[in-house]
């Protein structure tokens, strides 16, 4: 008989209680991860040293701002200034035709939709799953948010349940690219072509994300990108637009400068309306100066990623967020995988969450249940909306909000790792398994404390 080697022998046996089963050659075998218990039950942490802080900064940053001190405005008065050069280095990177900066995501998209002339009586299709700011942007037009629910695997929204929900009413579809990962934009767009509708991309998260090698935010009509200070590019508050239609990018430029006509072939009423929505120099300067990392940053996450996707697949109850075929990279803004508590003895996902962060992993829930939040439901009674809408169809409107899919991924399913998570090394990935295979052993144990 041949002889089997302990790493042989640990790497093809079950782990006792969980069901689990480490397949010969995994690079798991034989990891101290199998013996130790976790901190929640004594052990000692997994990961003993912090993660990388975000932003990076050092004196590419200070020379950029001292430039932009001492230079000739702080606003866009001279040519080639700050927010010129970035938007020029911005488009040329996405591959894109236009770009412009404006003071924040949410701008963008209140831009974009303002210089598509939306307001009272629309409708603008949006997912469920993702920031406030998506719905803020359509309010903030009188517009009426229609949320829709998503794909429980991928957590982007669903282009069947996004086409069901168009009506007359609509003007644009909203999709967003969540986590920095692409939306189903071969669906999405073939539904916006088919129903006349514009098609604008939330890539607030998604700094060079690529769909079949093509940056996000060049597909639709315009692409909305922040920078805020959480973003993998950021300058504090800061947004972007890009796009391929120099009509479309008039009316935006319009739109963000208080309404003025830049050209005969102006897109959107000139002068009917507008605001201050443009970029500083402070802002612009930090942006080209955090723009020399961006590739490389990019990268390592992509790396991390990959390498954490190969660790996680050989754990059950663990899952990476599904990428569509068409996605040729992810920003991993956010590293979205799904947990499932029948795997970790009925354990639920907030104790799951409480263990792996006690481990020294820094973690989080996700995004809730947006559409039964009061600043949403609130809506439906909004005295301003009642006047636009009628109660007939504000009533209605709660009812076409509901996402029962959402409400299981965002109560049960969903577990993020932040983005400068993954800019951490090979080891800090192993730790994360390590971790996570920790908890699983004793999760009957860590379930019955809680109690």
């Amino acid at each position: 008989m041949k002889k089997i080697s302990r790493r042989l022998f640990l790497g093809s046996v079950s782990i006792v209680g969980t069901g689990m089963v480490l397949r010969p050659g995994s690079i798991w075998a034989g990891k101290r991860g199998l013996d130790a218990k976790p901190a929640l039950l004594g052990g000692e942490k997994t990961v003993t040293k912090r993660f990388p802080r975000w932003p990076f900064v050092d004196t590419t940053e200070e020379k950029a701002l001292l430039g932009a001190l001492h230079g000739s405005g702080w606003g866009r008065r001279v040519k080639n200034n700050a927010a010129d050069n970035f938007e020029k280095n911005y488009a040329k990177l996405l591959g894109a035709d236009h770009c412009l900066t404006v003071n924040s995501g949410t701008s963008a998209l209140f831009t974009m939709m303002g210089a598509l002339d939306i307001g009272p009586g629309d409708e603008v299709i949006l997912p469920v799953y993702t920031f406030i700011a998506t719905y803020n942007a359509v309010v903030l037009h009188n517009a009426l948010p229609i949320i829709v629910d998503i794909d429980p695997e991928s957590f982007q929204i669903d282009p069947k349940k996004m086409e069901a929900a168009i009506t007359k009413e609509t003007k644009a579809l909203m999709p967003v690219h969540i986590g920095g990962s692409p939306a189903n934009l071969d669906a999405i767009l073939e539904i916006g072509d088919r129903n006349n509708l514009p098609v604008i991309e939330d890539a607030c998260q998604a700094h060079l994300a690529e769909w079949k090698g093509k940056k996000v935010g060049t597909f639709g009509i315009g692409g909305a990108f922040s920078f805020q200070e959480s973003k993998n590019l950021n300058c504090g508050q800061g947004g972007a637009i890009t796009t391929n239609n120099r009509q479309f990018m008039d009316a935006c430029v319009g739109f963000h400068h208080q309404g003025a006509v830049l050209s005969d072939n102006a897109y959107a009423p000139g002068g009917v309306r507008g605001g201050n929505l443009r970029m500083t120099e402070f802002q612009a300067a930090i942006l080209n100066a955090q723009m020399t990392r961006l590739e490389q940053q990019a990268k390592k996450r992509s790396e991390n990623a990959a390498y954490l996707n190969k660790m996680l697949n050989e754990i059950p109850g663990m899952a990476p967020a599904k990428l569509y075929p068409g996605t040729t990279n992810s920003a991993y803004h956010l590293y979205m995988c799904r947990y499932d508590s029948n795997y970790f003895s009925g354990m639920g996902r907030a104790r799951f969450i409480e263990a792996l962060s006690a481990e020294g992993i820094p973690c989080s829930a996700g995004y809730g249940q947006m559409e039964k939040t009061p600043r949403v439901t609130a809506l439906a009674k909004s005295r301003h909306y009642l006047k636009i809408y009628g109660e007939k169809t504000m009533k209605n409107w709660l009812e076409r909000i509901q996402c029962p899919q959402n409400a299981k991924v965002s109560t049960e399913i969903a577990v993020w790792f932040g983005q400068t998570v993954l800019l951490g090394s090979k080891t800090d990935m192993e730790q994360i398994a390590e971790a996570i295979r920790k908890i699983q052993k004793y999760a009957k144990e860590i379930k019955d404390k809680a109690v």
